[in-house]
């Protein structure tokens, strides 16, 4: 079952069809930057998005199969959870609400993603906001077996947002990244949401 699209939308990505211009996303990327461009208005997003091989396949997969997705703030689980309710109903679990206190030297979100990899090793991990949050999702994957089924990679700001984003570049984990300062919580929602319209849809 094909889910609808607002009128608007449809408008909007054929503007951005219009003036997008030339590019070598297949078909199932390009549908995501699409929606980033939607969402923002912006875009140099066109060539800030990086897939890993595999990596939409492998979160499609996850949604389909029922996988609960992380994100990092409640931002960015606002963004998507009519969705996911409208489709598939994966758990939704903001990992900044999983940590009443941070542990020491770490922040709230960096503590909460931390128990959510102890408790949810295969989930899809959503990072909008946070780059401390990144950082150290990263570090647990390289120090162990963790391997998430997909990792949306799209902080925003300019304190260790780059070198975040260039560490989730070297782990081994099926990844989304937006390179650069740019990103943030409508942005890691719209990845999220263009998968699960295109796993609703294959489904």
């Amino acid at each position: 079952m094909t889910l609808p699209v607002h009128p608007i939308m449809q408008q909007s990505f054929a503007v951005i069809d219009q003036e997008i211009g030339e590019h070598s996303f297949a078909p199932a990327e390009y549908a995501i930057v699409r929606r980033i461009i939607h969402s923002t208005a912006d875009f140099e997003f066109k060539h800030l998005v990086q897939f890993s091989e595999g990596a939409i396949e492998s979160g499609m997969a996850a949604l389909q199969q029922g996988i609960p997705i992380i994100t990092d703030v409640s931002m960015v689980r606002q963004g998507s959870v009519n969705l996911v309710q409208q489709t598939f109903k994966n758990s939704l679990i903001s990992a900044v609400e999983q940590a009443t206190e941070a542990l020491p030297g770490k922040t709230r979100t960096e503590t909460g993603v931390l128990r959510c990899l102890k408790q949810y090793p295969e989930a899809i991990y959503v990072i909008g906001n946070a780059p401390t949050a990144l950082l150290a999702l990263c570090q647990r994957v390289m120090e162990t077996s963790i391997s998430p089924a997909l990792v949306i990679g799209a902080p925003v700001g300019f304190i260790s947002v780059v070198e975040s984003k260039m560490m989730l570049s070297r782990t081994p984990v099926p990844q989304i990244r937006v390179d650069g300062r740019k990103g943030g919580s409508p942005v890691a929602a719209a990845i999220l949401n263009a998968l699960i319209v295109m796993a609703w849809d294959e489904k």
